[in-house]
C-alpha cells in the first residue's frame, strides 16, 4: 500500500474554484471575454508565465511579494467580474478558471519544494505565504456578489443531470462551506480560522520532517545489524564515513525503517527504530519535545470544529462529508465496524501463527519480523529474494508497457526539462496519433529533507480553452532506495505495489479529457472515491503476465518464474487480516476524533485511540507511542475524518478489476471502459453514476473480501 498519496494539498483545496466540469474539449482561442483578467506581469520568478515551472530559476524569496500581486490581481478581476451587468459561463464561468488556474500554477512548485527539497528557504517562503493564500481562497468563497451570479446561472439550467447544473452545484455547495451566508463578524471569524489552520498544519508537517532528519543511529558494532540486507549495510558504512564517523550510520527514513522493522535480528535495534519512529514529533522518544505537536493537534481539532458549527454542521464529520459518497457519518462507522467485525475473527488466527512461530508474546516491534519469518517458511516468499528481481527501471518499463497494452499509450523520457534534483525524470505520455496528453516528474529515492512516504500532486491540471491551453503535468513522488553507484535501485514487491498505486492517482490526472481544470483530472472527485484508479492499479502488480514483464534480475537478467509468481500471489492473502485492522484503526480513530469533538476535554485523543485499539488493535501498544503526532494523513494532509476512503474506495477498485479479468487474461476491451468512465471524467460525473455505466451495476462490498481472502 502507499504510504502518503496526496496527503499534502495545497490551500487551494479551499478554492471556490475546484469544482468546475466540462465533459469532453471544448476550445474557445479566439473567444477572449474575461480570460484577459487571468495575464499577470513578470515581475519576479515566482509569476513566470512558463509551460512548466523554471525549478532552475525559481526564487524562495520570490514566493511572498509575487502570491501577494497575484492575490491582489485577482481580487480585483472578480469584482469586475461579478460588476458586469449579465452573466453568462463565458464571461463569468471560464474568466474565474483562468484567474484559479494561473494561481495553481504558480503556487504548485512552493508546495511541492517544500515537501522535496533540503532547502529550508522553500519551507519558510511557504510557510510565510501559506496564511495569505489560505484567507484569499476563503474570501472568496464568501463573495456574496459572486455567490449570486453563480446561482442565478444556476437557475437558468433546466437539466439537473447536464455537466452544467453539477457545475454549479459545487460551487454553491463550497460557498455554503465557506460561510456565505454568515453575517460579517462570523464571516471574518471562519476567514481567520482557515488561514490560521494552514499555517498550524503546514508546521505539523515541517515538525515530522525535522524531528524524522534530526535523528539517527550509530553504531561500530556490525553485530548489531545481523540481518539487514547486504546493500543496507554498505549504504550505512558510506553515510557514517560521510558524516565523519567510523562504524555504520543508519538514518530514519521510510526504506530504512522498513529494512530494520523487517530484517533486523536484534530485538533492541527494532525496538529502537519504532521507539524513534511512533514518537516523531512528540514529548516521547530520543528527539524530545523540541518537535512536539501535541499542542497542534489539539489546536487543529478545536479550529476545524469551530469552523464547522459556524457553517451550521454539528461536528467536522459532517462538514468533511458534504460532497462525498458517503450519506451521514452513521453510514461510515457502519461500514467501518463491519469491515472489523469481518477481520477480527482471521487477524486473531494470523497473530497466533506469527506468536507461535515466535515462542512468546509479540510486541508492535516485531509484527513485521516475524511475518517476514513465517511468510517465508510457509510460501518460500522472501522480499529480499524477490528485490532481486525488481530493479526500478524495469518495473517502470513494465509499468509503462502495460499502460501501452491497457490504453494505448506511449510513455517516454524528455531529456532537458529543469528539475530540483538530478535523480528526477520527466516523462511524456502520448496517445497512438502522437498527440501528448500530458507528463509528469518522478522523483522515486529517499534524501535528507524529503517527506517520507509516496503521493502525487498537481503541477499542472488541463485546460482546453482560452488564449493559452494547459496540458495536464503532475508529481509522482516516493521514498525508495537510492542507486549506489552501478549497483541499481530495487524494489521490494510491496513497494512495487506503492509505485503501481501512485501511478494510477497519475493516470487519473494526466488522462483526463476535461476542458475546465477545476474538475479535471482528481478535482471535484468526491474525497472518498479519489483512491479508485490507484488502488485499481495496484491489482496489476499482483497479474502473472505482468509480474512477467516488470521483473529483471539484477544478476542474470531473466524474469520472475512462473513458481515464484505463484508462491507471491498467494502472499498476496498473508497477514490480510491483521493489515486491515491496521487500517481500521488509522480509519476510526480519525472519523471518530472528528465525529465526536469535545472542545471541553482535553482528554479525547489519548480516550478515542485507547478505545479504537481496544476493538481492533490485538498486540499492546507501549505507553509512550504517539503515532498520532506524525499522522500526516488527517492533521497535515486531505484526509481529516477521510482516512476511511482508503477502503471505501478499495471496494471500488476492487469490483472494477475484477470486471478486467478473464481466464485468458485482461479484458482490455473493459480497461478502455474504465478510461473512458472512470479516468477520463474527472469530476464532470456523479462518481456512481460513472461507476455503473463501467460496471453495468452499483458497487458490491464481497469483491474486497474476496481479493483480501476474508469472504
Amino acid at each position: 500500500m502507499a504510504i502518503i498519496d496526496m496527503a499534502r494539498r495545497s490551500a487551494l483545496l479551499l478554492h471556490f474554484g475546484k469544482t468546475k466540469p466540462c465533459r469532453g474539449s471544448k476550445n474557445n482561442d479566439n473567444h477572449r471575454t474575461g480570460t484577459e483578467a487571468a495575464e499577470t506581469p513578470l515581475s519576479n520568478t515566482f509569476l513566470a508565465a512558463a509551460e512548466l515551472p523554471p525549478f532552475d530559476q525559481l526564487q524562495a524569496s520570490d514566493v511572498v511579494p509575487g502570491l501577494n500581486e497575484l492575490l491582489a490581481h485577482n481580487r480585483a478581476a472578480i469584482d469586475a467580474l461579478v460588476a458586469q451587468p449579465t452573466h453568462t459561463f463565458d464571461n463569468l464561468i471560464e474568466p474565474l478558471e483562468e484567474l484559479n488556474h494561473t494561481l495553481q500554477r504558480r503556487w504548485s512548485p512552493v508546495a511541492h519544494l517544500q515537501m522535496v527539497s533540503s532547502n529550508r528557504a522553500w519551507r519558510e517562503a511557504h510557510a510565510e505565504a501559506i496564511g495569505a493564500l489560505a484567507d484569499y481562497a476563503t474570501e472568496i468563497g464568501q463573495h456574496e456578489g459572486l455567490q449570486k451570479a453563480v446561482q442565478q446561472l444556476r437557475n437558468t439550467i433546466t437539466d439537473d443531470d447536464s455537466p452544467e447544473a453539477r457545475l454549479l452545484e459545487l460551487q454553491l455547495r463550497d460557498f455554503r462551506k465557506a460561510g456565505v451566508a454568515l453575517n460579517e463578524s462570523d464571516k471574518a471569524r471562519f476567514r481567520a480560522i482557515m488561514a490560521e489552520l494552514a499555517t498550524l498544519t503546514t508546521r505539523f508537517s515541517q515538525n515530522v520532517q525535522d524531528a524524522t532528519d534530526s535523528w539517527h543511529y550509530h553504531t561500530s558494532d556490525r553485530g548489531d545489524l545481523a540481518g539487514l540486507p547486504k546493500r543496507v549495510i554498505e549504504q550505512a558504512a558510506d553515510r557514517a564515513q560521510r558524516n565523519d564517523q567510523s562504524g555504520y550510520r543508519l538514518a530514519l527514513d521510510m526504506p530504512t525503517y522498513q529494512q530494520v522493522s523487517t530484517h533486523a535480528d536484534n530485538d533492541a535495534l527494532r525496538r529502537t527504530f519504532y521507539e524513534a519512529w511512533v514518537t516523531r514529533a512528540s514529548d516521547q522518544g530520543p528527539t524530545g519535545v523540541t518537535f512536539d505537536n501535541r499542542g497542534l493537534i489539539q489546536e487543529i481539532l478545536a479550529l476545524r470544529h469551530e469552523a464547522a458549527t459556524l457553517v451550521g454542521y454539528a461536528n467536522y464529520a459532517e462538514f468533511a462529508l458534504d460532497g462525498r459518497m458517503a450519506n451521514s457519518t452513521d453510514e461510515v462507522m457502519h461500514f467501518l465496524d463491519d469491515l472489523a467485525k469481518r477481520s477480527l475473527a482471521p487477524a486473531r488466527v494470523e497473530l497466533n501463527r506469527l506468536e507461535e512461530s515466535a515462542g512468546r508474546r509479540l510486541a508492535p516491534w516485531d509484527l513485521g519480523y516475524y511475518a517476514e519469518k513465517v511468510r517465508q517458511a510457509r510460501l518460500n516468499v522472501s522480499q529480499q529474494e524477490l528485490r532481486q528481481f525488481f530493479p526500478v527501471d524495469a518495473v517502470l518499463d513494465g509499468m509503462f508497457r502495460l499502460v501501452d497494452d491497457l490504453y494505448g499509450l506511449q510513455i517516454t523520457a524528455r531529456e532537458g526539462v529543469a528539475v530540483w534534483d538530478d535523480s528526477v525524470v520527466f516523462y511524456d505520455v502520448v496517445d497512438p496519433n502522437g498527440e501528448r496528453l500530458g507528463s509528469f516528474y518522478a522523483d522515486l529515492y529517499a534524501r535528507t529533507g524529503k517527506r517520507s512516504g509516496a503521493w502525487i500532486d498537481e503541477c499542472v491540471v488541463r485546460k482546453t480553452f482560452g488564449t493559452q491551453p494547459s496540458l495536464p503535468v503532475g508529481y509522482l513522488v516516493c521514498n525508495f532506495s537510492s542507486p549506489d553507484g552501478d549497483t541499481p535501485s530495487t524494489l521490494t514487491h510491496d513497494e512495487v505495489v506503492t509505485l503501481f498505486h501512485e501511478f494510477g492517482h497519475m493516470l487519473h490526472h494526466v488522462l483526463t479529457r476535461i476542458s475546465y481544470p477545476s474538475i479535471a483530472g482528481i478535482n471535484g472527485v468526491p474525497w472518498d472515491a479519489v483512491e479508485l484508479p490507484s488502488q485499481f492499479m495496484e491489482n496489476f502488480a499482483w497479474d502473472r503476465r505482468v509480474l512477467g514483464q516488470i521483473s529483471r534480475h539484477v544478476d542474470s537478467g531473466r524474469a520472475i518464474g512462473d513458481e515464484m509468481i505463484t508462491r507471491l500471489q498467494a502472499s498476496r492473502q498473508f497477514n490480510a487480516g491483521l493489515a486491515m485492522l491496521r487500517q481500521l484503526e488509522f480509519a476510526l480513530f480519525d472519523f471518530r476524533l472528528h465525529l465526536e469533538f469535545d472542545p471541553t476535554r482535553a482528554d479525547q485523543l489519548e480516550t478515542i485511540l485507547a478505545d479504537v485499539r481496544s476493538r481492533v488493535g490485538l498486540v499492546d501498544v507501549p505507553s509512550w507511542n504517539r503515532f498520532p503526532n506524525s499522522f500526516g494523513h488527517i492533521f497535515a494532509g486531505g484526509y481529516a475524518a477521510g482516512y476511511y476512503s482508503y477502503k471505501w474506495a478499495e471496494v471500488l477498485a476492487a469490483d472494477a478489476y475484477l470486471a478486467l479479468e478473464t481466464t485468458s487474461g485482461i479484458d482490455t476491451g473493459m480497461a478502455q471502459r474504465f478510461r473512458e468512465s472512470i479516468l477520463e471524467v474527472g469530476g464532470s460525473r456523479d462518481i456512481l453514476t460513472a461507476f455503473v455505466e463501467f460496471r453495468g451495476r452499483e458497487p458490491q462490498p464481497d469483491a474486497l473480501l474476496s481479493i483480501s481472502g476474508l469472504a
